[in-house]
């Protein structure tokens, strides 16, 4: 087992300032922990997320750290050139000396779509021609694509990425077409939810990646290859009591950024929205969330790992307006009294 980080980045309530230098130092407390990747969402105008353009917020974390791997999860494809973004991922990659980690999306919110003049419905075709471009520009000396959205005649690829034959690349899914995709597709994969929803996610993503025979990208050190990722929110604390007073609060603020735009454009969302209790007990039922002492938090995510055969647990300890200070607390209980058992699952 290895362990992760996410981190949507949402609005706080503190002033922004003040929370993306927390944040920087928050990433470096977890490179010296021990955790293997951080991995930051990339959302349009909603609270839900304060670093809409991930490249810039990376670049000062990257300049913090030594050892954890980075990268957003996801970028938007269909809001990038192509062209440009293949240049941003050379720069971060040798910026960061090779610790990148790229995750793909289209985009689940059509308001964040539309926001930028973009239409949804040909959201899917937009990214499949912009990973496509992508993937070309970073392993050729030179650029040639014809598509319906995208081309370009020999253009030199002057920012090869570091690692070889590119970064690792990742595709998160909450919805088993999806994950069907990610596994055919040879892209490293995390899912969400309900354990017997990411069940289900999880083996239709082992089914189509045994086609795929192994993942695209440079080698990491997962067993059997491929990250098999749950993305879990946890909060860690000397008791259990004391663990659900610092997450009731922050959930709610997490929980209200998260459905913002869905709640005022009066729409159900996708999937991972409407899965999205709001409150922290009820996330707990549904193993979403997992709170208590290290011994508890222990318990419970070992019963999760073997349930699910995950090799990855990607997890958000900081969330709505828990304070930097019991984030980092957080993280660090969990570092020395539950990682270190859990790894060896």
């Amino acid at each position: 087992m290895k362990f992760g980080l996410f981190d949507h980045v949402d609005n706080s309530g503190r002033a922004l300032a003040e929370q993306l230098t927390h944040r920087v130092e928050f990433v470096a407390a977890a490179d010296n922990l021990g955790f293997y990747c951080y991995h930051v969402a990339e959302h349009h105008a909603t609270p839900l997320n304060m670093v809409p353009v991930p490249g810039v917020f990376l670049g000062a974390v990257a300049q913090a750290t030594e050892n954890i791997r980075l990268g957003p999860l996801t970028y938007l494809l269909p809001l990038y050139s192509p062209l440009r973004l293949i240049e941003e991922v050379g720069m971060f990659d040798h910026l960061s000396n090779g610790r990148m980690e790229i995750g793909v999306g289209r985009g689940v919110s059509p308001f964040e779509l539309n926001y930028h003049n973009y239409d949804p419905d040909t959201a899917r075709e937009v990214y499949g021609e912009a990973l496509e471009v992508l993937i070309e520009g970073m392993t050729q000396d030179s650029l040639s694509y014809t598509g319906k959205h995208f081309n370009y005649n020999e253009v030199p690829m002057e920012l090869r990425p570091l690692q070889n034959p590119h970064p690792p690349i990742w595709y998160p899914s909450s919805t088993r077409g999806g994950s069907t995709y990610a596994g055919e597709s040879g892209f490293h994969y995390c899912t969400l939810g309900g354990v017997e929803m990411a069940k289900a996610n999880i083996a239709d993503f082992r089914e189509g990646f045994a086609k795929a025979g192994k993942p695209i990208g440079a080698d990491t050190p997962f067993n059997g290859g491929v990250a098999v990722g749950i993305s879990r929110q946890v909060t860690v604390a000397e008791t259990d009591e004391e663990a659900m007073k610092l997450a009731g609060p922050a959930y709610k603020v997490w929980h209200a950024s998260l459905t913002k735009l869905w709640r005022e454009n009066q729409v159900e969302g996708p999937t991972f929205a409407r899965n999205a209790v709001d409150s922290v007990e009820k996330a707990m039922e549904g193993g979403a969330h997992i709170a208590g002492s290290p011994s508890t938090v222990k318990e419970l995510l070992a019963e999760q790992i073997e349930a699910l055969g995950v090799n990855y647990m990607i997890i958000a300890f900081n969330i709505g307006s828990m304070s930097h200070e019991d984030a980092i607390r957080s993280m660090t209980l969990f570092a020395e009294e539950v990682m270190p058992d859990l790894e060896a699952l």
